[in-house]
């Protein structure tokens, strides 16, 4: 038996070498490309989400510019993220750039059919353009992709509003009221709901409800105000809208303190409303405020004010010479002086430029203090024609003496 082995020369070690070295490297460098492509992908993730967060951060600040570039990065390394083609989208709606906008909300839908904002944004830029009709088909399929959050029915509820469907708004809403038991918003809006179809109490129980659940919210606050003094609750509204106007929450709002002079005449507080009346004739907005000079006159005139109340006709006549309201204002002056035949005069010329009831008993008075009883009889049938329900005309009428 031989006990020779192969000879393996050192060509063929080399050769054997060579083929072993490069399979391995073969091996190891496909798994190391593999890897580094997938770590790439990953890295490129992380940094398009920190971009996102940063543009999103930019975005609330209000610095649209930057929030545009750390969005643009972000969709450079990471194109298919849906949130980020609406991110870029709301900076172009707040750019004014609608069709940027558009066109980043109909990319996000692309690329995510259920994603919601891009729904939602769609239609406050359809509603922004005043393409009602689409910005509710908007609203209405946000809310269907995400029936929990209820700032969606409530945004296609308030367009059905816009729309002039009240009672279908209202319908709409009731259905889903249900998921948003405890939701402020469903009820407020509800309330709103209520108030125009003239229901005034529903409305004020539905915000009284909203308040409790929201009782920081200040529109919740006015609407509910705004139901109390509809429905001749002028104490409670007082009471809200004071506590608004002392927290800052009605500052510089104009038409709440006119709220507040109603409320306070309406409860014979005739002092504290005409101090209101003042304020707001004062500033330079109130020398074209007609309602403002109205309500000084009225006040200063139950309170025999006569300066006041001769500064608020004059104003008024010379603001709104096509108005009733200066020459009432003068007319009464007149007849609180004694002065009945520019008391005539002026009631004369506000009923010709409003027949009201009201215009009409006025002048009707005065006709009747100069014993003119036929013209003053006229006038009081005149003002029921107008105004059938005047119980003040129907008195005055019945206590006319015959001639």
């Amino acid at each position: 038996m031989s006990n020779h082995r192969p000879i393996v020369t050192a060509a063929r070690l080399l050769t054997l070498a060579a083929a072993a070295w490069a399979g391995g490297c073969a091996s190891h460098g496909n798994y190391t490309a593999e890897h580094m492509s997938a770590a790439k992908v990953k890295m490129d993730g992380l940094k398009a989400a920190t971009e996102y967060q940063m543009a999103h951060q930019a975005f609330l600040a209000g610095d649209l510019e930057k929030g545009l570039r750390h969005v643009d990065r972000s969709l450079s390394l990471n194109p298919k993220v849906a949130k980020s083609h609406v991110l870029k989208g709301r900076v172009y709606l707040e750019m004014n750039d609608l069709e940027k906008s558009s066109a980043c909300f109909a990319q996000a839908s692309e690329i995510e059919a259920t994603n919601v904002e891009a729904q939602y944004y769609q239609g406050v830029l359809c509603e922004r353009v005043a393409r009602k009709e689409e910005a509710l088909g908007h609203y209405q399929k946000a809310a269907e992709l995400d029936g929990a959050n209820a700032q969606y029915c409530i945004a296609a509820s308030e367009m059905l509003i816009d729309l002039g469907r009240v009672d279908e708004a209202k319908a709409y809403l009731e259905s889903r009221a249900g998921n948003f038991t405890n939701n402020a918003g469903v009820k407020q809006s509800l309330g709103n709901i209520a108030m125009l179809r003239g229901d005034s109490v529903t409305a004020e129980k539905l915000f009284q409800d909203a308040r409790l659940l929201a009782p920081d919210d200040a529109m919740i606050i006015e609407s509910l105000v705004r139901a109390q003094m509809a429905n001749q609750k002028f104490a409670e509204a007082d009471t809200n809208l004071t506590r608004m106007l002392e927290n800052g929450g009605g500052d510089h709002r104009r038409d709440l303190m006119h709220m507040h002079a109603r409320c306070l005449t309406q409860l014979d507080r005739t002092v504290e409303a005409r101090t209101v009346y003042l304020e707001l004739t004062r500033d330079q907005q109130g020398q074209s405020d007609v309602a403002a000079w109205k309500g000084l006159g009225e006040t200063a005139f139950i309170l025999r004010d006569s300066m006041h109340l001769k500064a608020a006709a004059g104003r008024l006549v010379a603001m709104a010479p096509q108005s009733p309201d200066g020459y009432v204002l003068r007319g009464l002056m007149s007849r609180q002086a004694g002065q009945l035949p520019a008391a005539l005069s002026n009631f004369q010329q506000a009923a010709k430029l409003a027949k009201t009831g009201d215009n009409l008993v006025l002048l009707g008075m005065t006709q009747q203090d100069m014993n003119l009883l036929a013209q003053a009889k006229q006038s009081y049938k005149t003002a029921l024609e107008v105004d059938p329900r005047n119980a003040t005309a129907a008195k005055l009428l019945a206590a006319v003496p015959e001639q």
